[in-house]
């Protein structure tokens, strides 16, 4: 990126306050009862019609009611058994067609079965017309009837200097707490970008600016794998103790769950820490083809991926530096110089037939996400004046300095040999770049 840019998006922060009352389990029952119903409405009123720009298969896709008389006839239903204010049937009835776009949108694209969708767990989402907020005491009034509310605070609570200047949304209400999410609308300064490839082991980065980056990911595997251990020992015990095999089971996997997402989060910090003013581009990933049998048919392969948390790492990232996705189809087994697509690439090393490159295929596919963060289509030209050209620059400007080419804890020679020499890319001097083992 030629100089910098100004980033300018909303960043949301949820965090959760301890509240129990014996009113708000009373309206979380209700809730659920009406959002089951509302969605039983919605099913059975919802039409299902062909699709005929798929080509390949004649495909019949749900067509949720939408229209006003509709509306009106569900809104008038849920009125009769509602003790609550009004705007409760509102909240109840948005989030049903939440939940029932989110369904249709996974059942177009082969995620979700031709099922309707249950309510399993217990929660109100709130309105903001439900609520007042007063930010000089750090409270929220909850409207629950007419003339009878609840009042949350978050003043003296561990994020509450975090949340300066942050407005309230809409909260959600759990049985022991209340999830309040803080909005605020941020401007970040970007002077570079990255590209990541999410790999079983590591998660390798590409930036012209700085070369090639590696993030360790064998800590959190390790934690998968330690826990997954201990439930197949717990497993066991299923037959002939099941209510303490359960206990263990669900003890182990909130411990699982806790473990992971903390290396998750360390690792995002080190890498929005370790690159700051910087966009990060990863991949548009869909584990859940990657693990399904009709894609992937080995099964060794499909529990290896299936132990990687790339979104919720990504996710993490997201939350505090400006974050693209781009498409991940062939980005390993397309050649960055002359475009060709090598379908049946194996091993470790990708190397082009038709004009001689060879590279890492990691590191090969990090700099095919940059290309198509650009926008650029493969060619010699290009990859010379977007990769090459800026990585030459970026290392005399280093060595001017006397910091040499390799961080703190990095390794040198970490590129592997290229037969072509300096005509394939980037000249053999300049593949000393940063590796940083970060986790």
């Amino acid at each position: 990126m030629q100089g910098s840019s100004l980033v300018i998006r909303e960043d949301v922060r949820m965090y959760s306050v301890d509240f129990s009352d014996e009113r708000i389990r009373e309206l979380i029952t209700w809730y659920v009862k009406s959002l089951q119903r509302a969605i039983d409405e919605i099913w059975e009123n919802m039409e299902w019609k062909y699709d005929f720009k798929r080509r390949y298969a004649k495909v019949r896709i749900p067509v949720i009611p939408r229209n006003k008389e509709f509306k009106k006839y569900l809104r008038d239903k849920l009125m009769k058994d509602n003790p609550y204010t009004k705007h409760w049937v509102d909240a109840v009835i948005r989030t049903a067609y939440s939940i029932m776009e989110n369904w249709r949108k996974r059942y177009v694209k082969g995620m979700a079965r031709k099922k309707k969708p249950t309510v399993k767990r217990r929660f109100a989402r709130c309105k903001i017309t439900l609520m007042k907020v007063d930010y000089s005491r750090k409270t929220i009034r909850i409207t629950l009837k007419p003339y009878e509310y609840i009042e949350v605070s978050y003043a003296n609570q561990w994020f509450s200097k975090r949340i300066d200047e942050w407005k309230v949304g809409g909260v959600v209400l759990k049985d022991d707490r209340v999830l309040i999410p803080f909005k605020k609308e941020n401007t970040y300064r970007v002077n570079r970008e990255i590209a990541w490839d999410c790999n079983e082991k590591t998660i390798d980065g590409f930036s012209p600016q700085m070369g090639f980056v590696q993030v360790d990911l064998r800590k959190l595997i390790t934690a998968r794998i330690r826990y997954q251990e201990k439930r197949s020992r717990i497993q066991s015990l299923m037959k002939r103790k099941p209510k303490s095999a359960r206990k263990l089971w669900e003890k182990y996997s909130r411990r699982e769950r806790n473990v992971c997402r903390d290396i998750e989060r360390k690792i995002a910090i080190e890498i929005v820490n370790a690159f700051p003013n910087t966009l990060h581009i990863f991949e548009k990933l869909n584990k859940q083809k990657m693990i399904s049998k009709r894609k992937n048919k080995n099964k060794n392969l499909r529990k290896r991926v299936a132990r990687i948390s790339w979104i919720n790492i990504i996710r993490e990232v997201e939350m505090r530096a400006p974050v693209k996705k781009v498409d991940p189809y062939f980005t390993s087994k397309t050649c960055p110089l002359c475009g060709y697509v090598n379908k049946d690439l194996r091993g470790q090393v990708f190397e082009c037939p038709r004009c001689g490159w060879r590279i890492d295929r990691q590191k090969n596919a990090s700099i095919n996400i940059y290309l198509k963060m650009k926008g650029f289509p493969p060619s010699p030209n290009t990859f010379y004046r977007v990769v090459t050209k800026r990585m030459i620059h970026s290392g005399k400007v280093w060595m001017r300095r006397g910091s040499g080419v390799t961080q703190i804890g990095g390794e040198t020679n970490e590129m592997l040999p290229n037969e072509r020499g300096d005509e394939a890319g980037v000249p053999q001097s300049l593949h000393r770049q940063i590796k940083a083992y970060v986790g």
